[in-house]
């Protein structure tokens, strides 16, 4: 009887945790090594911290009230920023959907496209966007256009995977429906798989231009264009009180995407 109870209570009591293998402790300790290194070469102590910190307050002194008065012309550059994320992510998001099909067990049957399509894809999300953009402004020159081709490219190895992720667990009975029906491949696609995505594709694209407009202030410090060419001006002369007010606007420009995004998709999906 005894050992029928703790045969009972056995069986509810949570599993222990399997000894990891030698490969998993290699890797432990070779992360471990990175990271004490990295804490050594950062030359890590409090002086500098404390020195940081009260750097950051002459900062905060200097930037206090923030400058308006050049509120035209940033506010003009603000605006470049929006449109190159704006443009740079419905291209993106145009051309990621059939990328994502071709790249999706489901949609594309011949193995070698869908290998060669997601490795393009994992290029274009593997090469940071400051690189692509140093590459399109030796490319097309300074300006919006090597923000909007970099945002185009950001927003492909973004969306493309996510996309294609989703139209793969997607349930074969709609498909599979319309097929035995007679319906072309065409067919299937346009009248079962994106139906079905359509409320994850409409999510995901608007998690990708929030994330473009993130991106876009950063590509103007390289010559892409957009409001970081204002900030990385007003830096470099130490006026920190434009400087303040540049971030300012660009945190209530993200702020206000991000809060009517996360409407859109509350309604959508």
């Amino acid at each position: 009887m005894n050992n029928w109870n703790e045969q009972r209570l056995s069986d509810h009591m949570p599993k222990r945790m399997k000894r990891p293998p030698t490969g998993a402790w290699i890797l432990f300790i070779i992360a471990a090594g990175f990271m004490i290194s990295g804490l050594i070469n950062a030359n890590l102590s409090f002086t500098r911290l404390y020195e940081g910190l009260f750097n950051m307050g002459n900062f905060v002194a200097l930037a206090f009230p923030p400058d308006f008065a050049n509120l035209q012309s940033i506010f003009s550059a603000l605006v470049e920023t929006f449109e190159i994320a704006l443009v740079g992510t419905a291209f993106g998001v145009m051309l990621s959907l059939p990328i994502a099909l071709l790249a999706s067990s489901n949609t594309t049957p011949y193995a070698p496209v869908r290998t060669i399509t997601r490795s393009i894809v994992s290029a274009m999300r593997t090469i940071p966007d400051l690189i692509w953009a140093l590459i399109f402004v030796i490319a097309v020159g300074l300006g919006p256009l090597a923000g909007i081709l970099t945002i185009v490219v950001d927003t492909i190895g973004f969306c493309a995977r996510f996309f294609s992720e989703r139209i793969e667990e997607i349930k074969k009975g709609p498909s599979q429906a319309l097929q035995a029906t007679g319906a072309s491949n065409f067919g299937v696609i346009s009248g079962a798989i994106l139906p079905a995505g359509f409320p994850s594709f409409v999510g995901t694209s608007l998690f990708a231009f929030e994330k473009a407009i993130r991106s876009a202030v950063i590509l103007g410090l390289v010559g892409a264009g957009g409001i970081g060419v204002e900030l990385n001006t007003a830096m470099s002369l130490r006026m920190f009180d434009e400087a303040l007010m540049i971030i300012i606007l660009i945190l209530i420009v993200v702020l206000t995407v991000e809060q009517i995004s996360s409407r859109i998709r509350k309604k959508v999906i």
